[in-house]
């Protein structure tokens, strides 16, 4: 008898075990079932948020986004008053672009600024659903001012999710999508100087940092470049530092002679170079795409720093900064990284001097192909 019931006791825990094993294998799979989408693979739709009143000189370079947009996919607008949607409606129609064509949807929902790619939503594949993530949005750690609104901005992920009955997950960490750098399958890039804000995340760490990244986007290898480029007041989102081309090839920057730039130059210099080797070290196969000329606008100062594109179905659109000679060699440059896209070029030094170009204004939603 005694022997029995240590039979069964031997047999109960046992039991458990398999069972807690279960449990815990089945968790492991839903963290790795979880995918962010590559920017080059198969879209549902864009969106942006139309600028306002102090963002205004930048209509004319989302006036041309939107025609090179709707000639390939969805284009979803948001518009923050009646005004706003009747001026954008009109800028429209004065450059020869049909307002309702049939791949523009308007929406009246409410904003504070134009860098969609910042605070709009992070799409993310768990298992055969798609989930919107509203991380939490505070402008950029107020460093372009205490009193730039974002309580607005900060709630339209949700918005969104409601538009395309989306569940949502809402993460209570402070961080922009335009600095996440994904190439689909197991790998993120980011700038720790952001993530790591005291401004943003007071007391993170990167320890917990890499946890959190892995939990919420399912990636198994997590790369941090560090620094910020001069007057780059996001503290250097990557969209502006490391693009992935494919799953294991990147596209850094790098300085010229031409450039404001300079090899050695101890600032942003040491920023890409360190990108560069931080980025090779992990196994990737990186590009260097040359800044080869200075621009003037505003009393300021630009590289030519083209790595600012976005990727849509069958386009890419590429930064102009009204300097041909280089304008024209990007674009060479970058038909070679996306074979297969046109590639569009267009001016928008006045959304460049205000610290962004297209990545930063254009939110792409992934399709959510079946296998």
């Amino acid at each position: 008898m005694d022997r029995l019931i240590q039979y069964i006791r031997i047999l109960l825990i046992l039991t458990c075990s398999i069972s807690v094993w279960g449990l815990d294998a089945m968790a492991e799979q839903t963290v790795l079932g979880k995918r962010v989408p590559a920017e080059w693979e198969p879209q549902e739709a864009m969106w942006l948020q139309w600028p306002g009143p102090y963002e205004k000189s930048f209509e004319v370079a989302f006036v041309a986004m939107t025609g090179v947009i709707v000639q390939y996919q969805t284009l979803h607008v948001l518009c923050n008053s009646v005004q706003i949607l009747k001026q954008a409606q009109a800028a429209l129609e004065n450059a020869g672009i049909n307002r309702n064509h049939e791949n523009l949807v308007w929406h009246m929902i409410r904003n504070d600024n134009a860098w969609m790619r910042d605070n709009g939503p992070v799409y993310v594949i768990v298992g055969d659903e798609m989930r919107i993530q509203n991380w939490q949005f505070d402008a950029w750690g107020g460093a372009f001012g205490r009193d730039v609104p974002f309580a607005k901005d900060n709630l339209v992920p949700i918005e969104v999710a409601r538009y395309l009955d989306m569940p949502v997950e809402q993460v209570d960490i402070v961080h922009e999508r335009g600095n996440l750098e994904f190439n689909g399958s197991d790998t993120l890039i980011l700038n720790w100087s952001v993530l790591g804000d005291p401004a943003r995340n007071p007391g993170y760490t990167k320890q917990s940092a890499e946890s959190d990244l892995q939990h919420h986007f399912g990636v198994s290898r997590i790369i941090f470049i560090e620094g910020i480029p001069e007057n780059d007041l996001t503290k250097g989102h990557v969209d502006g530092i490391a693009r992935f081309i494919n799953q294991n090839t990147v596209v850094v920057p790098k300085c010229t002679s031409n450039s404001r730039c300079k090899p050695g130059d101890g600032r942003d210099d040491t920023v890409y170079e360190r990108a560069a080797a931080r980025i090779s070290e992990a196994g990737l196969t990186v590009i260097r795409d040359p800044i080869e000329a200075a621009v003037k606008f505003g009393g300021k100062t630009f590289d030519t720093n083209y790595t600012n594109w976005v990727v849509g179905n069958g386009f890419v659109i590429l930064v102009g900064f009204d300097n041909p000679a280089t304008d024209s060699a990007a674009k060479s440059r970058v038909e070679s990284y996306f074979p297969g896209r046109d590639v569009h070029v267009i001016q928008m030094l006045d959304s460049w001097a205000s610290g962004g170009g297209a990545h930063c204004h254009l939110n792409d939603q992934p399709a959510l192909v079946e296998d």
